[in-house]
């Protein structure tokens, strides 16, 4: 009671920050972002970042993308970000990041309609429903401005205990799985048979909140070393979204 008590506190206290969404607009709001996700990613989760820029998160993927970022309104600052990855981008680049740890073949007549979301991540101090509801809308927006219909990416799952809590987790989420045609498999993959899968595994809020939208998982967890997550395939047809979040994050 008393968690949930303190959880409902840090969730009107955000509310009632000046908080907004929308794309970085210049140069210094994408490197605000990239500042915000080395923290995370790197500070926080002690991931090997391919930056070669200290304090930085970049990748050959950035220039390409765009980034989608929460902002406190009275401070100025970055407290939340999305990378957003079009089919257009992700033809000039050459392929999606999700490619350098799924084979995606069964995607391919997708692709002129497949938009990638990765590198999600929000401010310690921001974590809570409120600001992950208003990147959400965000999201959800840029879809449908764009005309866009599918939404692919990679869900994290942390590998603190060598993994076996993703092994758990993905065995739980069996009935989330895509349709065959739609399954992608992992370069790298989580050695299940290896790992204990009968405990009970908590959903991580981020996956939590796309099966709610009604997401599939596409199969078999990745195993991510730079990161030391194992990485579950998410693929979101936007025609398949809850009537409910369609309301709330659409308007309609």
């Amino acid at each position: 009671m008393q968690n949930e008590q303190t959880s409902l506190e840090q969730s009107r206290r955000i509310y009632a920050r000046n908080l907004s969404v929308g794309l970085a607009e210049s140069e210094r709001e994408i490197l605000e972002a990239q500042k915000l996700r080395y923290r995370v990613f790197g500070q926080e989760m002690g991931a090997k970042l391919p930056s070669r820029v200290p304090g930085v998160d970049q990748d050959i993927y950035d220039p390409y993308c765009d980034h989608l970022v929460c902002r406190n309104e009275d401070s100025g600052e970055i407290i939340g970000t999305y990378r957003i990855l079009s089919p257009e981008k992700a033809r000039k680049i050459g392929g999606y990041y999700t490619e350098n740890e799924f084979d995606l073949t069964r995607l391919q007549h997708l692709r002129p309609r497949l938009v990638e979301v990765g590198r999600s991540c929000v401010h310690p101090d921001y974590r809570t429903g409120a600001t992950i509801t208003l990147l959400w809308s965000g999201l959800a927006r840029y879809m449908l401005e764009n005309g866009h219909e599918y939404l692919v990416g990679c869900a994290s799952i942390s590998m603190a205990d060598g993994g076996h809590a993703a092994a758990a987790l993905y065995n739980q989420l069996q009935d989330h799985l895509s349709p065959l045609e739609y399954r992608v498999f992992p370069r790298c993959p989580l050695p299940l048979e290896a790992l204990r899968n009968e405990v009970k595994a908590e959903t991580p809020p981020l996956i939590k909140g796309y099966l709610r939208a009604g997401a599939w998982i596409c199969g078999e967890p990745a195993w991510d070393p730079d990161f030391n997550t194992a990485d579950l395939p998410v693929l979101l047809p936007m025609s398949k979204v809850d009537a409910r979040y369609a309301k709330h994050f659409l308007g309609r």
